[in-house]
């Protein structure tokens, strides 16, 4: 018989799964965010004890079971951000300033408890690259142009401290 008329699996005409990408460079985190990763841990681990009648192959379990293993890896290679002394903008810290003649107030944060709407920026985000190292008063380049931020004030953020 012909290869042409041979039935092939369902199975080869799904789309395949990957892992979810894991950000490059340091894991660096504040505590709030080494508890969030160990919190999203536990409810994954609540849910996948709660699939124990499904079959391994279900679409749901391997969901879970992907997210649970990027959870670990992040929880692994998790690295606590230095303190921050609150005179220069660092992580897990708040920095006001102002950027097209508006002010503004952002945390700086590790990757993986980022929330822009929350005001939340990552440690890698091109704003807080910018951001980091700076002090008050300081006048600062961004995005192609000059003196575009000042920054108004630096402070530790209270979930940032040791836990």
């Amino acid at each position: 018989m012909s290869v042409a008329f041979r039935r092939e699996s369902d199975d080869e005409h799904l789309e395949p799964s990957f892992e979810l990408p894991i950000p490059p460079g340091p894991n660096l985190v504040t505590p709030r965010g080494l508890a969030l990763i160990a919190n999203r841990i536990a409810a994954l681990e609540a849910v996948l004890a709660s699939f124990a009648d499904r079959p391994a192959d279900d679409s749901a379990v391997k969901a879970a079971r992907r997210d649970l293993r990027y959870w670990q890896t992040r929880q692994i290679t998790a690295e606590l951000a230095p303190f921050p002394d609150g005179e220069t903008v660092q992580i897990g810290t708040r920095v006001t300033f102002t950027l097209n003649a508006q002010e503004r107030s952002l945390a700086i944060v590790g990757h993986d408890e980022a929330d822009p709407a929350e005001g939340l920026i990552g440690f890698a985000a091109p704003l807080a690259r910018a951001l980091i190292g700076a002090e008050v008063d300081e006048v600062i380049d961004f995005n192609g142009r000059e003196g575009a931020i000042t920054i108004v004030a630096i402070s530790v953020v209270p979930d940032s401290q040791k836990a």
